[in-house]
């Protein structure tokens, strides 16, 4: 077996850069800003709301559909894709989803119909898929293990600072040119950029190798036992995951809804209520690079405090949010729902880096398409649809003050994957040392 991909980590070595610097650094400029745009095309929408259900009667339960069919779709293809990217190239495969995902963004502006639209959105998933893993998987092995936490967190952060543009821009095109033209406006950068990301410099594949056949190839079936295996037997990424997944519904729910709630229950026109609620948004980027950097610096002298450390802030973002949409109103509300914002993204950086951690370098992009997997699947495709079924039963604000309990999960399975963390490190280290 080699280890071509994560040279810099094998004992005794130097934890340097795979590629000279300014490659490195270039391909994480590149991934983050297809990252910030892939979240423009898939957040542009929920700004638009207020807009759809007048022109064509929506219930919540439907406009909440259409942010979470991206995620399940994305959270059904992104295992497949991402296993691909790590047998054959990463860079083509991430040139050919930003196409895919620009060009369905492109055509939800020609949709005339809920069903139309409906399935564009589902197409922009489909390119979208897997597209975090293989981007994640590339900056962490381009960059130093010392660096990983702060960058996985920063380009998790484009999610975000993505969400917060398509918020504001498609508010802002909406009120002046209509809806529809929004979706067209946003998916241009998206084509010019996948073209440059063909000058991104790929890495080496690692194969896993039969050890009953020195240098020979896994057939595909055997390699997808022996991938599916390998992941199984990691306890903490499982745990970590559904951690993650939990938290997940939260912020999603907050995302896709907190434009809506500000303008029915506040009676604030739609395009402001969009800028307001980027700033939520946008205390959410912060929050997330942030986070990252301090669970890193507890994570010094102890591992397991980066998991502790994250159930504790998910927790806090909790007790924030059922504060603010329960008790409180007017400006204080609002402030609140901001703090709560930067807080309840504290997962992002910090929980990508454990699945990196404790994930066998020849999988590193498969490892992070299952947390990808179930980060969609049972995170953001749950929280927007989730919200608006509770919406159109109990009233936004009800639906807004309920959703955030599942903060409680996420921190109770956090502190079960501690357990098993410490563990599952020492294995991957063991494979490391072989590996040398």
């Amino acid at each position: 077996m080699t280890l071509d991909d994560d040279r810099p980590a094998v004992a005794g070595a130097p934890d340097g850069y795979l590629v000279r610097p300014a490659q490195a650094w270039f391909a994480f400029a590149m991934t983050f800003g297809l990252m910030l745009l892939d979240y423009v095309d898939r957040q542009v929408i929920v700004s638009l709301f207020p807009y759809i259900k007048a022109d064509w009667g929506l219930s919540d339960k439907q406009l909440g559909g259409l942010v979470s069919i991206i995620s399940l779709v994305v959270a059904l293809g992104g295992l497949p894709v991402a296993l691909l990217a790590d047998r054959l190239s990463r860079v083509k495969s991430v040139v050919v989803m930003a196409l895919v995902w620009s060009l369905a963004s492109l055509s939800c502006m020609f949709c005339g119909s809920y069903g139309q639209l409906f399935t564009a959105r589902a197409l922009v998933g489909a390119g979208e898929a897997g597209y975090g893993s293989v981007g994640a998987a590339l900056i962490a092995s381009l960059f130093p293990r010392r660096l990983r936490s702060g960058l996985l967190g920063a380009f998790f952060a484009a999610a975000s600072f993505g969400s917060v543009l398509g918020v504001l821009l498609g508010g802002t095109i909406a009120a002046h040119w209509g809806w529809k033209a929004a979706f067209g406006a946003v998916s241009v950068p998206g084509l010019v950029l996948a073209l440059l990301y063909l000058f991104v410099r790929d890495y080496k594949t690692v194969e896993i190798v039969s050890p009953s056949a020195s240098g020979s190839y896994l057939s595909v079936g055997t390699l997808l036992r022996r991938t599916a295996k390998t992941l199984a037997r990691t306890k903490t990424l499982v745990w970590a995951c559904l951690g993650a997944a939990m938290q997940l519904i939260v912020v999603s729910a907050i995302w896709s809804w907190l434009p809506s709630f500000l303008n029915r229950v506040h009676g604030i026109p739609a395009d402001q209520a969009g800028r307001q609620a980027a700033l939520v948004v946008l205390a959410g980027a912060l929050g997330g690079f942030i986070w990252g950097l301090l669970v890193d610096r507890a994570a010094q002298r102890w591992a397991g405090r980066r998991l502790l450390g994250v159930a504790l802030l998910c927790l806090l973002s909790m007790g924030l949010f059922l504060v603010a949409f329960g008790v409180l109103s007017g400006a204080a509300q609002f402030k609140l729902i901001v703090l709560g914002g930067f807080v309840m993204t504290c997962t992002v950086g910090p929980i990508s880096a454990v699945v990196f951690d404790v994930i066998h370098p020849a999988v590193r992009s498969t490892g992070a398409a299952v947390l990808s997997l179930a980060q969609n699947l049972l995170g953001l495709a749950i929280g927007p649809v989730l919200t608006g079924w509770l919406s159109d039963a109990l009233g936004l604000q009800q639906a807004l003050t309920l959703v955030p309990l599942f903060s409680v999960l996420a921190a109770l399975f956090f502190l079960r994957a501690m357990r098993s963390y410490e563990t599952d490190l020492r294995a991957v280290a063991d494979v490391r040392l072989q590996a040398a």
